[in-house]
C-alpha cells in the first residue's frame, strides 16, 4: 500500500524539486507583521496554512465527485502545500473550476424541476497527471478513506453517481482504466481528444468538449483572411498532435499554404534542458512571421519556459492551447504571445455566474480548506465562518472581482464552462433515471443507484443549458465545434486579457464562416499594420509566378507575362481577348487598332497614284500606237496583239486598286479574280506575239509552207484559249469557296488586320499556279526565239520582259510570306505594278522612243538604208 506524503511542494512539471520553505516563511512573516487582533496567533495561522486533506466533502442525497488540478505532488519531498501559495498564476485560476462545480450544484439544488426534493453533494479531489501520483486521488475516492486501499471499493454505492475530471487527456486515460473496473462514468471537461472517443478502450468515458475536427479549417480560414501563406507549426508530440497535423496540412495544401517549420513538443520533459536554447533560436530565425501552437499543458513546457525567459517579438502566435496556458504567460510587461490569436470553443454567458464569483466567500463553503487558503493568500485575511475562522479583518472589497490583474478570476474559462455543463448533464441523467423508476413503481429504492446504470442515459442525454447552448454527450450527436477567436492583449503591470475579435462557424453558407473585427486587433510589437508572412513576395502586376525547384509551392520567382497575356492581382497570366492586346506593362488589355491598307495612308496613296499614273501612261502608249498604226514598227509582230497587250496592261495596273481600301466581299472577290484574268490575258498575249514571231520566221524561210498558219491568224486563238482555262478555274473557285472578308488578330498583337481570306486555298493556288506555268512557258518560248533574224523582231524584247516578269513574282513569294498586315498587301500591289511596268517598259517604251524621237527608223526603207550604209562602211 502506497502511503503518499502529506505535504509536498513542487513548482512545475518534471523531476526537479523546488523547496518552498523560504517562500512559506516569507509569507508567514508578512502575515505576522500585518495588524491583527489579539486572538490571532502565529500558531493558528500556521496550522491553517498547513491543514491539508485528500478531499473536500459535502454530503447530499446523491454525490458528484470532481477532480481538479489544484496543487502539485513531489515524490522526494516530505511536505505538501497548495501550489498557488508559491506560484499565484495558473493554479489560482484553476480554482475557478471548483467554483463552477459548486455553482452548478447550487443551481440544481435550488431548481424545483430538476431533481426535486433531492440534494446533490460533492467530493472535490486534487488531480494532477504525473508518473507517481496520477492514481492516488482515484484510489482515495474508491477507498473512501484517508489512506489508499487498492482493490477495495468502500464508497457508498447509493450516493456516488459519477466523476467529473480530465483537464488533461493523459489524466482521464490513466484513471479511466481503473474506473472501468466498476463501470463508473467519467465526464471530462478538457479539450476533445479523439483517443478518448474510442469506446472499445474507454466505454465509460464521455467528453463534454465538442469535436475539434473543424479547428484546422478555422485556422486556415484565419490565415487566408490575412494572406498568411508561410507558417511555422509547434505541436505536441502525441497522437492528438499527429492527428491535428494531418488535418491542418490537408487544409493548408488545399488552400496553397506552406509550412516553413514543424517543431514537435515532447509531452514530458525536464525543464530548462540544454535543448531549450536551440529551440528558441529556431523560433527567432524562422522566416515565418506566423506560428501555430497546438497542445495541452503537458506538452507546452518548452514554450512555457521560453515565454518566461526569452522575449520573441515580431511573431504572431495562433494558439489552440488551453486558455489558461495563454493567460499564464501574460504577467510580464512584454510577452511573446502579445498580439496573438487564441481559438476556443464557443461558450455562452452563464447567467448568475459572474455575480456568484463577486459574492462568494470561504464562509459559504467552510469545509473547503482550499478556498480558505486561497482567500488568505489573496486578501491576507480569513472571514468568520470559514475553516480557519476569522483571521484579521477583511477589507470591504474582498472579492474575486478586485483581485490583481495578473489573476483574472472573472473571465469564464473553457474548462469551467464544460464543468458547468457536465454537472447539469449528470443531473439530467439522474433526473431521467429517477423519473423512470417512479413510473415503474420502484419508489423504495429510488436513491439506490449503481454507476453502470447511468450509461444508457448518458449516451442519449440532450438539453439546453442556461446560456442557450445545446448540449449532448452521444457520439452520434456530437457536432463540430464553433470557435471564438480571441486576441491576446498585454497591458502595463502585467495585466493580460483575451479580447474576442471574431468567431468561426463551420458549415456556414457561402463559405462565410469566419467573422473578424480587424479594428479591434492589437498586433505584436514590431508591427504597425497587418503583418505579412509569405515565403516570396507577391508578383507585381504584369508578372506571373513560377515554382522554384526543390522548394514549397509558396516559394516562387516572378517572370514577365508572355506576349498577348496580362496579370493584375492574380499572379497568373491570362490571355487578352482576340480584339484586345496587352499594354507595355502587361497589366491590362486595351482595344486593338483596326488596320488595313487605306487610301489615306501614305503608302496606300502612293501605290494608288502609281497605279493610276501607269495606267494613264499605258493608255497614252496605246494612243501613240493607234496614231502611228501604219508604221512598220507598229505593224510588225501583229498590230492587234499589241493593242490587246496594252489594254490588258492598263487593266493590270488598275486591278491593284481593289487591294487598297477597307476590304469588302466585293473587293475580295475582285482582287484575285481580276488579277488572275487580266494577267492571264497579258501573258497569253505575249505568248501569242512570240508565236507570231516564230511563225513569221518559218514562213519567210526557204522551203517552208506554213503561211496558212500565219494568214489564218492561229496565234490569235492563244489568248481566248488560255483565258478560258483561267476563267474556268476562277468560276470553280467562286462557286465552291469564294474569298471573304476576314480579320487577323495574331499576326500583329497590337492590331486587328482586316484581310481577304482566299476561301479555297486549293483553288487559289491552282489559279496562281496556272498563271505561273503560263508565264514560264511564255518565257521559254521567247528565250528559244531570241536569235531569230529580222528587222523588227521582238523575240529578244519579249524574252527580257518575261525575265523581268518572272523575276518579280519569284521574288514576291518569300517577301510576301515574311511580312504581315498592310505591308503584305502593299507587297502584292507593288509586285502587280512592277511586273506590269516591266512588260510595258521592256516591250513598248523602246518602240515609242523610235516612233516619237527617231521616226526615220520606224520606216522599212530607213531601216534598210541603215543596214546598207552599215554594210558599205570601210572595214
Amino acid at each position: 500500500m502506497v502511503q503518499p506524503p502529506l505535504l509536498t511542494s513542487h513548482c512545475a512539471l518534471g523531476s526537479v524539486s523546488v523547496w518552498a520553505e523560504p517562500g512559506m516563511v516569507f509569507f508567514l512573516v508578512l502575515l505576522f507583521l500585518l495588524p491583527q487582533p489579539v486572538h490571532t496567533s502565529w500558531v493558528e495561522i500556521q496550522n491553517c496554512l498547513q491543514y491539508l486533506r485528500p478531499a473536500v466533502y459535502r454530503d447530499g442525497d446523491l454525490v458528484l465527485s470532481g477532480f481538479f488540478p489544484l496543487y502539485y505532488m513531489n515524490q522526494d519531498a516530505d511536505l505538501s502545500r497548495i501550489s498557488f501559495l508559491l506560484q499565484p498564476k495558473t493554479e489560482v485560476r484553476n480554482y475557478q473550476y471548483v467554483l463552477a462545480f459548486y455553482f452548478a450544484i447550487e443551481e440544481i439544488n435550488k431548481d424545483s424541476h430538476l431533481l426535486p426534493n433531492l440534494t446533490l453533494g460533492f467530493h472535490v479531489y486534487n488531480a494532477f497527471s504525473s508518473d507517481q501520483f496520477t492514481l492516488w486521488s482515484t484510489l482515495l475516492w474508491l477507498s473512501g478513506k484517508m489512506q489508499t486501499l487498492p482493490n477495495y471499493n468502500c464508497q457508498t454505492q447509493s450516493k456516488s453517481a459519477a466523476i467529473i475530471a480530465g483537464t488533461m487527456s493523459a489524466f482521464s486515460a490513466e484513471i479511466g482504466t481503473l474506473l472501468e473496473l466498476y463501470r463508473t462514468p467519467q465526464v471530462t471537461y478538457g479539450p476533445f481528444d479523439p483517443m478518448l472517443s474510442d469506446k472499445d478502450q474507454f466505454p465509460s468515458l464521455y467528453q463534454m468538449a465538442p469535436k475539434d475536427s473543424s479547428l484546422a479549417h478555422a485556422m486556415v480560414s484565419l490565415l487566408l483572411h490575412f494572406g498568411w501563406t508561410w507558417v511555422a507549426l509547434f505541436l505536441s508530440d502525441d497522437l492528438k498532435g499527429e492527428q491535428f497535423l494531418r488535418d491542418l496540412k490537408a487544409e493548408m495544401v488545399k488552400n496553397g499554404i506552406c509550412v516553413a517549420l514543424t517543431e514537435k513538443l515532447p509531452v514530458t520533459k525536464i525543464m530548462y534542458g540544454t535543448g531549450d536554447i536551440t529551440f528558441m533560436s529556431r523560433i527567432r530565425v524562422s522566416s515565418a512571421n506566423v506560428h501555430i501552437l497546438h497542445g495541452e499543458a503537458g506538452s507546452l513546457v518548452t514554450v512555457d519556459m521560453a515565454a518566461d525567459f526569452f522575449l520573441t517579438t515580431g511573431k504572431v502566435w495562433i494558439m489552440a492551447a488551453k486558455q489558461e496556458i495563454v493567460l499564464h504567460e501574460m504577467n510580464h510587461m512584454l510577452h511573446s504571445f502579445h498580439g496573438g490569436f487564441s481559438f476556443s470553443p464557443h461558450k455562452g454567458e452563464i447567467p448568475g455566474f459572474r455575480h456568484f464569483l463577486q459574492t462568494v466567500t470561504p464562509s459559504r463553503y467552510p469545509e473547503d480548506f482550499y478556498f480558505t487558503k486561497l482567500w488568505l493568500h489573496l486578501f491576507h485575511c480569513s472571514p468568520a465562518g470559514s475553516l480557519c475562522g476569522q483571521i484579521y479583518n477583511c477589507p470591504p472589497n474582498a472579492s474575486f472581482e478586485f483581485v490583481s490583474g495578473v489573476i483574472d478570476m472573472m473571465t469564464l474559462t473553457d474548462s469551467s464552462y464544460f464543468i458547468y455543463n457536465a454537472v447539469y448533464a449528470v443531473a439530467h441523467v439522474l433526473h431521467n433515471m429517477l423519473v423512470q423508476k417512479t413510473e415503474m413503481g420502484s419508489l423504495e429504492d429510488q436513491l439506490k443507484l449503481h454507476p453502470w446504470q447511468l450509461h444508457p442515459f448518458l449516451k442519449n442525454v440532450r438539453f439546453t443549458n442556461s446560456a442557450g447552448d445545446h448540449i449532448s454527450l452521444g457520439e452520434k450527436s456530437s457536432q463540430m465545434a464553433q470557435y471564438d477567436i480571441h486576441n491576446a492583449v498585454n497591458f502595463p503591470a502585467g495585466l493580460g486579457l483575451l479580447v474576442k475579435v471574431g468567431e468561426f462557424v463551420p458549415r456556414s453558407p457561402l463559405g462565410q464562416g469566419l467573422v473578424i473585427s480587424e479594428e479591434m486587433i492589437e498586433w505584436p510589437i514590431g508591427f504597425t499594420e497587418t503583418p505579412r508572412s509569405v515565403c516570396s513576395q507577391s508578383c507585381r502586376p504584369g508578372f506571373r509566378k513560377i515554382p522554384q525547384e526543390g522548394r514549397p509551392v509558396c516559394c516562387f520567382a516572378c517572370v514577365f507575362c508572355p506576349e498577348g497575356h496580362i496579370s493584375n492581382q492574380t499572379e497568373r497570366c491570362v490571355q487578352c481577348p482576340a480584339h484586345e492586346h496587352p499594354n507595355s506593362e502587361r497589366t491590362h488589355c486595351i482595344p486593338k487598332v483596326v488596320t488595313f491598307l487605306a487610301y489615306e495612308d501614305p503608302l496606300g496613296m502612293t501605290l494608288a497614284c502609281t497605279a493610276l499614273c501607269f495606267s494613264a501612261f499605258t493608255a497614252a502608249v496605246l494612243g501613240v500606237f493607234v496614231k502611228h498604226r501604219d508604221t512598220p514598227i507598229v505593224k510588225a509582230n501583229n498590230r492587234a496583239l499589241s493593242y490587246i497587250l496594252l489594254i490588258s496592261l492598263t487593266f493590270c495596273f488598275l486591278c491593284s486598286l481593289p487591294f487598297i481600301g477597307r476590304p469588302s466581299t466585293a473587293t475580295c472577290i475582285l482582287q484575285e479574280t481580276t488579277f488572275g484574268l487580266v494577267f492571264t490575258v497579258a501573258v497569253s498575249t505575249v505568248l501569242a506575239k512570240t508565236v507570231t514571231v516564230i511563225l513569221a520566221f518559218k514562213v519567210t524561210a526557204p522551203g517552208r509552207r506554213m503561211r496558212q498558219w500565219l494568214v489564218s491568224g492561229a496565234p490569235n486563238f492563244i489568248i481566248p484559249s488560255c483565258s478560258l482555262i483561267q476563267l474556268t478555274l476562277c468560276a470553280v473557285w467562286l462557286g465552291t469557296s469564294p474569298p471573304f472578308v476576314d480579320t487577323d488578330t495574331h499576326s500583329d498583337h497590337g492590331c486587328i488586320i482586316i484581310t481577304c481570306n482566299m476561301g479555297s486555298v486549293t483553288a487559289f493556288y491552282c489559279a496562281l499556279g496556272y498563271l505561273g506555268s503560263l508565264a514560264l512557258g511564255t518565257f521559254t518560248v521567247a528565250f528559244l526565239a531570241r536569235n531569230l533574224p529580222d528587222t523588227f523582231n521582238e523575240a529578244k524584247v519579249l524574252t527580257f520582259s518575261m525575265l523581268v516578269f518572272c523575276s518579280v513574282w519569284l521574288t514576291f513569294l518569300p517577301v510576301y510570306h515574311s511580312t504581315k498586315g498592310k505591308v503584305m498587301v502593299a507587297v502584292e500591289v507593288f509586285s502587280i505594278l512592277a511586273s506590269s511596268a516591266g512588260l510595258l517598259g521592256c516591250i513598248f517604251v523602246p518602240k515609242c522612243y523610235v516612233v516619237l524621237l527617231r521616226p526615220h527608223r520606224s520606216s522599212l526603207c530607213g531601216s534598210r538604208e541603215k543596214i546598207h550604209c552599215g554594210s558599205n562602211k570601210p572595214s
